[in-house]
């Protein structure tokens, strides 16, 4: 394994870089400041919110490309790349779907805010970790921007009990698992892997340059397109199906244990 070869570094957020505090480790910058010497491009991509992702890495933000809202939005230095938000009318279906679910709580995710449609105190207490910017509304009709994502919270379990329930619409829409207590909606093309794919091509990058960390199902795509994808300690069974290789948890820093190896290897080959 040639990690010398490595030109872009992608990583997901939640479950991957960040601990189980929502916090990324000061060691993750001081090797993030080394790899740029090795002139490696980086990129961010999570299901979260571009605002979220700036309040994470704000330091090092003009050095990142940030794909949000799990590949709908990708913006560098403030510059829209890509923008895939769900048509007008697939968004009127969706909700009338969304309406007849229950215990399930949409969060309707646009550029600058999130519209909650629920009062679940639990839903409501994870909010300003990933949806700072948000409104609770009474109805949809309020929504007056483009949505780019539509994230469903169960208070137990998304998997068990929200996805069953929306596995269909996989024949139209990207369908993830995306977490313990979410299920998220989007147009096919807003994916992660859809948006690196993007950027590969931009900067002539190939698959086999491509480094990348993911722990949960919407990493797929993104780990689909990367040679050395990596599964964290902790992922989903079938990320670690899908990667070729896996690392430490999240919370043992694993996305560092790599970046440590992958710049030995660079200075390994530079003298």
């Amino acid at each position: 394994m040639d990690l010398s070869q490595v030109k872009l570094v992608i990583t997901d957020m939640d479950g991957t870089l960040l601990d189980s505090n929502h916090e990324v480790s000061p060691k993750f910058f001081e090797l993030h400041s080394a790899l740029r010497e090795h002139d490696i491009l980086f990129v961010v991509a999570s299901g979260r919110p571009y605002y979220s992702l700036i309040d994470k890495l704000a330091p090092i933000k003009d050095d990142l490309i940030f794909i949000a809202e799990n590949g709908g939005l990708a913006i560098h230095k403030d510059r829209v790349l890509l923008s895939t938000p769900i048509e007008k009318s697939n968004l009127q279906n969706l909700v009338t779907l969304i309406n007849t679910l229950e215990e399930t709580h949409p969060v309707y995710c646009t550029k600058e805010k999130a519209y909650v449609k629920s009062k679940s105190a639990a839903l409501i207490g994870l909010l300003s970790e990933y949806y700072k910017n948000y409104v609770i509304i009474d109805d949809e009709s309020e929504i007056t921007e483009a949505v780019y994502k539509i994230a469903l919270y169960h208070e137990e379990s998304s998997e068990r009990y929200i996805y069953p329930h929306v596995k269909h619409l996989e024949q139209h829409f990207k369908v993830k698992v995306s977490a313990n207590h979410w299920v998220d909606l989007s147009e096919n093309l807003a994916n992660k892997g859809h948006a690196l794919a993007l950027i590969q091509q931009h900067y002539t990058i190939l698959p086999s340059e491509t480094m990348a960390f993911g722990d949960y199902n919407n990493d797929i795509e993104m780990l689909n397109l990367s040679y050395f994808s990596y599964a964290m300690g902790n992922a989903h069974p079938f990320v670690k199906e899908t990667a070729r290789f896996e690392t430490k948890t999240n919370n043992e820093n694993g996305v560092e244990h790599i970046l440590e190896q992958l710049l030995l290897a660079k200075k390994t080959l530079v003298t």
